[in-house]
């Protein structure tokens, strides 16, 4: 497996940390409107508009349903225009959308947030771009350690729980946006003088056609891989976005006398922000282990493992009513084996679809996102229909148990058709 030192001398330095930290930007801007969920409610409630569980289900889950389905225009685009280009389109979008926030300021209504969160999908869509563009640079060889770099700028969604609800307590939540679009601003600057498309000699374009995606929306294999991403990406991205909100429904006194009491904060939503950025940072940090694992012990083996546990916590979530410090140890370990499981999934990808691997991690990734979205909404409508989230995880737990019987119809003709010559453990 190849590593860091690796790379010395190989690619373009300057390009694969561009694409971290465009990937970086992109991810926490994306899911922004989940650590602000609290503070842009209360803001609109001084409005007269009470935003009702469904309402707040569909404002978080916009940027990852636009997300989802942009990944794959975006991907068109970086066949078509480069990914530089690409980029910088998509960017240009982002930077608006968070400058009306800004400006709009506490003036904004329902209505024009969920604009804001349809081009902050452009955000979310970013996969489709940073990823090809770092990986265009480098030989076959080093793309794991090339997209693991790339990729790890999904830590953006912790450094969003971590400093988005201080600097609303501080300048007020709408000054969030403006300092998200500052940073988005400087990306785009660096991004434009920094970031090279690879030329002709290091990479040829094979640019995906609309039959490409046809042809492999018709191989059944696809349609279980969309259905064990969709478990485990979306449940890493679902939980993400609407855990404030759960933590602030559920645990609101706890948070504040521990906030008291430990960390001498009074603000219970910036409290509730660094809970988050706790769980959050699980997911987001041992996917690369969960690849790791799957390399070891086979992916079918790990998937089973990681959405068991899952399954099993997501269970105990519903039926029990738990003390604050396990339930947050609960949540911790159900972010953790959704990311681990991410990774998983991964490992098995490339084996099956080697030679489509671009149009497959599009077409996944999409099906990430809309799991994403499914989820907030079903925790949404649980919280709206009974006033709790019991209905909500016992749902999550029933569909992660569908995924696992999934992976128990395909294992044996996975293993002995295209895994006997994968090249991996599968």
């Amino acid at each position: 497996m190849a590593g860091l030192k690796d790379l010395k001398g190989q690619g373009h330095a300057p390009t694969l940390f561009m694409a971290f930290l465009y990937f970086d930007m992109s991810f926490m801007v994306w899911t922004m409107l989940g650590p602000l969920s609290t503070e842009i409610s209360e803001a609109l409630a001084l409005g007269g508009h009470i935003m009702t569980a469904g309402e707040k289900a569909t404002l978080l889950s916009l940027p990852i349903l636009s997300g989802a389905l942009l990944r794959i225009l975006l991907g068109f685009g970086v066949d078509k225009l480069g990914a530089k280009t690409t980029a910088l389109m998509a960017q240009t979008v982002v930077i608006a959308a968070l400058l009306t926030a800004f400006f709009m300021g506490s003036n904004i209504t329902y209505n024009a947030l969920l604009i804001v969160a349809l081009g902050l999908g452009f955000a979310g869509a970013s996969f489709a771009v940073a990823l090809p563009q770092a990986g265009q640079w480098y030989p076959p060889k080093l793309q794991g350690v090339v997209l693991g770099i790339a990729g790890a700028g999904n830590i953006g969604v912790v450094i969003d729980f971590l400093f988005a609800p201080k600097i609303a307590e501080i300048w007020g939540w709408e000054s969030v946006f403006g300092v998200g679009a500052a940073m988005a601003i400087v990306v785009l600057i660096a991004y434009a003088f920094l970031a090279k498309n690879a030329p002709a000699d290091v990479y040829t374009a094979r640019p995906k056609k609309l039959k490409d995606y046809g042809k492999l929306l018709k191989d059944k294999d696809t349609w279980w891989f969309n259905l064990f991403y969709a478990v485990s990406f979306g449940g890493f991205v679902g939980f993400a976005g609407y855990m404030k909100v759960y933590l602030m429904n559920t645990y609101q006194a706890d948070m504040s006398a521990f906030g008291l009491d430990v960390l001498d904060e009074s603000n219970v939503k910036v409290v509730a922000g660094y809970f988050g950025a706790l769980c959050i940072f699980a997911g987001a940090v041992l996917r690369p282990v969960g690849g790791a694992v799957a390399d070891k012990l086979g992916g079918i083996k790990s998937l089973y493992i990681f959405f068991g546990t899952v399954i099993i916590l997501a269970i105990l979530n519903a039926t029990v009513t738990l003390l604050f410090g396990i339930a947050i140890v609960v949540l911790f370990l159900i972010m953790a084996n959704l990311g681990m499981a991410n990774g998983a999934v991964f490992q098995l990808v490339p084996q099956r679809f080697g030679k489509d691997i671009g149009i497959m991690t599009g077409i996944i990734g999409a099906a990430g996102g809309l799991g994403g979205t499914a989820l907030i909404q079903t925790l949404g409508w649980s919280k709206g229909a009974f006033d709790g989230y019991s209905a909500g995880f016992m749902i999550f737990a029933v569909v992660v148990l569908v995924a696992l019987s999934g992976i128990s119809l395909v294992k044996t003709r996975w293993r002995t058709t295209w895994g006997v010559s994968a090249g991996g453990r599968i």
